[in-house]
């Protein structure tokens, strides 16, 4: 901090100045995203607004956090240190890393009955995933958006059994490639793994196909 002009400047230098605009950028998403949580839970905002707008905040935290890495390696360390009340902001864009509308399998709206399109695009993000995998594509970048593609359209399909694990098994697939740095890439044991249940989960959707149509 230095003083110039009678003014109190919070940096001295270009690098600094940077520093503390990305840290206010960053404070800025979690209040956003912590407003936005709130309304949702009490009905103030619609899941067709809620979804693309928390899918927006989420990508902007994990584009910043790759810039802040190195000097705000714990963003929990952050929230404190800025005594930001955050808890649901936290949840959200640190460990989940998808919209409560995708976590919780709440469709965007309505649909009624399941159409030929949406189980058309489940099946087909299914196999572009696995494809994806299968030619060695192991970079986080690459994956997460195949992931949350897949998860986007097999939660716009409705009436899964409850024993059907396919979804929980993407989700968690998602939250931890969101905790992944973009440019890490899976080991060869972890893409085996990732392809392994995307496969299972694949056969267990043909399985209960039918079941879906008829609803």
């Amino acid at each position: 901090m230095s003083e110039e002009g009678g003014v109190v400047l919070l940096s001295s230098s270009k690098k600094e100045r940077e520093a503390y605009e990305n840290y206010a950028d960053l404070y800025a998403i979690f209040k956003t995203t912590e407003k936005l949580e709130r309304a949702y839970v009490r009905d103030a905002v619609s899941s067709k607004d809620y979804e693309p707008a928390c899918q927006r905040l989420i990508g902007q935290y994990k584009t910043l956090w790759e810039t802040l890495r190195d000097t705000v390696p714990d963003v929990q360390q952050f929230l404190s240190h800025y005594n930001m009340q955050c808890p649901m902001a936290a949840k959200r864009l640190i460990h989940s890393g998808m919209p409560a509308t995708l976590e919780h399998g709440k469709p965007r709206y309505s649909q009624g009955s399941n159409s030929a399109v949406s189980i058309a695009n489940s099946v087909q993000a299914f196999i572009t995933t696995m494809d994806s995998l299968k030619l060695n594509m192991a970079a986080v970048d690459q994956i997460y958006p195949l992931m949350s593609d897949l998860l986007t359209n097999i939660n716009k399909v409705e009436g899964f059994p409850a024993e059907f694990q396919g979804k929980e098994k993407v989700k968690i697939w998602i939250s931890k490639l969101h905790s992944m740095p973009a440019s890490q890439e899976l080991t060869e044991s972890e893409s085996r793994q990732l392809l392994f249940d995307l496969e299972s989960s694949y056969n267990e959707f043909m399985s209960v196909l039918p079941q879906l149509q008829g609803s």
